[in-house]
């Protein structure tokens, strides 16, 4: 007969002491390089149902709640790889649903996760409303914790990248880069992070103290087909820079340039936000702000365990940005604008 796993067992593998074992599942502090080692420990040896259950909570189910906004998104796809290899190295199954970009369908999706016994919630959101907020104290009081992704507000625990910075970044940039006359194409204003953080942190640093900077703004929807659709719209403002508040969307624009015998970046410059794999094979290769969606995912998801274990959690609003410098940006000297 097969031997049982114990807490020895653990120890060794993870090289800590069983003490240090002992203490990781019944809530005490371990550190992060050891809990790691511990996880992954427990993940490789099948323990991790019974480390699970002492860990939380008898009556728990050990399956997490997952909310995204759409199921084609490469930002989703990596965040959602993150969240779960962190979730698989404790034994935690998930359980997923979409609310397609629906503020409505994002509320009764969270509702939907708490009827079918999940231990916890991550929601990677659209915006996040009174109605959240009355939502998630509901679930508080069910011992159901839920942990936003992507947007921010006091009243809630959330995770998100620093979309402001990265749009200050992007406007330091293409300011230093000699651009003045610049096309912002974004989304809805309803995403506060996308929609409003990543247009007013470009338009504070690019414009401020440069009263020759004009910014025109085009909205879209989240599709690279919706700004490849609005390509006169854009090219109508004459811009040398198209910032797009995506990379999927500065996709859809640099087609529209190509098709209509603008040279990028010779005649316009695009870059976008997020740091997509494709924009490293379009022609010329995109300029980007990009964040690491997926360490993104695996830190919001041991927040969510942390929250589980009953440890206070602070929310995280400055998951930092890094600028790609690739060929879709060109220098302007200034004043040789227009």
């Amino acid at each position: 007969m097969e031997r049982k796993v114990t807490i020895q067992d653990i120890a060794a593998i993870a090289e800590v002491s069983k003490s240090t074992v002992s203490r990781y599942l019944n809530h005490g502090y371990v550190s992060e390089e050891k809990a790691e080692r511990i996880q992954k420990a427990i993940a490789a040896t099948g323990f991790s149902s019974n480390a699970f259950a002492r860990r939380l909570k008898a009556k728990k189910s050990g399956v997490i709640g997952i909310v995204m906004p759409r199921v084609d998104s490469p930002t989703g796809g990596k965040l959602l790889t993150g969240i779960a290899k962190a979730f698989d190295e404790v034994g935690c199954r998930t359980l997923f649903e979409s609310s397609f970009l629906e503020m409505p369908r994002e509320i009764k999706n969270i509702e939907h996760l708490a009827q079918f016994g999940v231990d916890g919630i991550l929601v990677s959101s659209l915006g996040i409303t009174d109605e959240h907020i009355a939502l998630v104290k509901e679930l508080k009081e069910r011992d159901i914790p839920v942990l936003f992704i992507g947007q921010q507000h006091e009243k809630v625990r959330y995770i998100k990248a620093d979309d402001f910075g990265a749009g200050r970044l992007l406007g330091d940039y293409i300011r230093r880069m000699g651009h003045e006359r610049v096309v912002f194409v974004g989304v809805t204003e309803k995403d506060k992070a996308v929609g409003v953080a990543r247009k007013d942190g470009f338009i504070e640093v690019f414009s401020r103290g440069n009263r020759n900077a004009s910014v025109n703004f085009v909205e879209t929807d989240f599709g690279f087909d919706d700004s490849y659709k609005k390509s006169e719209e854009i090219l109508a403002y004459q811009p040398s820079a198209v910032i797009c508040a995506t990379d999927g969307l500065a996709v859809g624009v640099m087609r529209a340039l190509h098709e209509n015998g603008v040279a990028v970046p010779g005649e316009v410059s695009v870059v976008g936000f997020g740091g997509y794999e494709l924009g490293a094979v379009t022609y010329p290769p995109l300029t980007t702000v990009a964040f690491d969606y997926e360490a993104l995912g695996r830190r919001a998801a041991k927040m969510l365990l942390k929250m589980l274990a009953g440890e206070v959690v602070e929310s995280v609003s400055d998951f930092p940005a890094q600028l790609i410098e690739r060929g879709s940006v060109g220098k302007v000297l200034w004043g040789s604008e227009g």
